[in-house]
């Protein structure tokens, strides 16, 4: 049995890893391009210098941007799911706060020939505001090209099953109808076809059955089509539980949490909690 889980076990963590290293390829992909074409356009009296300078300062400015940035999406989704705070605020507190180390890196690429001068305060004030103006817009694109998938806020998923079928005739056999499923077929057969939750990380869902989790390149929104003719809802933007799974409620303060089999939990957002009172789930 030990052998057993360990083997199910390290798959799942290289589809971890394999995911991260996609996503992270792929946003690196997009800072190049957009590096690239502040290079070419010259922004910010930037268009003086020789195209060769402006495309490596450019593309220099991309990456530390990224890095600056990208950590910001965790922190709105802690704040968020942690203290309940609006998220279009904590996106406004996070980029103003990850434009000042930007600023500082924006400063030092732009005093190497003489590191031991810095610019006054009007500059840098200045500098700050062209970062922030900058890192804003492109913190804008990632979240409304669909980089970050945790933008725009959903709604509960109908907990009816198959209401919204075509009345087509249903396959005899249950195994095909599976094998129809996107999502059940991304699965490794060993996890089986019992879905107790979704669970939304970045570029991909985290589905759990009731014998492990995997990670399968899908959005949230389209992962729970697949799951319509299971009685869930969406109970937080990250999180979609089947209500069948649900082993007990956990409160700790104004939080409340689904406890899912296997020790799993399940955050409810606030104006779900309401919700599933009146649905019967708490």
């Amino acid at each position: 049995m030990t052998s057993t889980s360990g083997n199910m076990a390290q798959p799942q963590e290289l589809s971890r890893k394999a995911a991260f290293v996609r996503g992270l390829l792929t946003d690196l992909a997009v800072m190049t391009v957009i590096g690239l074409f502040l290079g070419v356009l010259g922004p910010f009296g930037t268009i003086d210098q020789s195209l060769g300078v402006r495309l490596v300062s450019w593309l220099a400015f991309a990456y530390v941007g990224y890095a600056c940035y990208r950590p910001v999406e965790k922190l709105v989704d802690w704040g968020e799911r942690e203290l309940h705070l609006p998220r279009i605020g904590l996106w406004l507190a996070g980029v103003l706060l990850a434009s000042l180390p930007m600023t500082v890196a924006v400063l030092a690429l732009g005093n190497l020939h003489d590191p031991f001068r810095w610019p006054g305060l009007d500059i840098a004030l200045t500098s700050y505001f062209y970062v922030l103006i900058v890192g804003g817009a492109v913190t804008f694109i990632f979240n409304l090209l669909g980089f970050s998938q945790k933008g725009a806020h959903a709604t509960s998923m109908p907990t009816r099953k198959g209401a919204s079928e075509a009345p087509e005739p249903r396959a005899p056999d249950a195994s095909a109808a599976v094998r129809a499923n996107p999502l059940l077929d991304a699965l490794p057969p060993a996890l089986g076809s019992d879905i107790i939750a979704l669970e939304m990380e970045d570029h991909y869902v985290r589905v759990h059955t009731a014998l492990g989790s995997e990670l399968v390149l899908m959005r949230l929104r389209d992962a729970m089509v697949h799951v319509s003719e299971i009685e869930g809802r969406q109970v937080h933007r990250s999180w979609w539980v089947a209500r069948l799974a649900v082993e007990d409620v956990r409160r700790e303060g104004r939080n409340v949490r689904l406890v899912l089999p296997g020790g799993l939990e399940a955050p409810v957002a606030r104006a779900q909690v309401s919700e599933l009172k009146g649905a019967g789930w708490l």
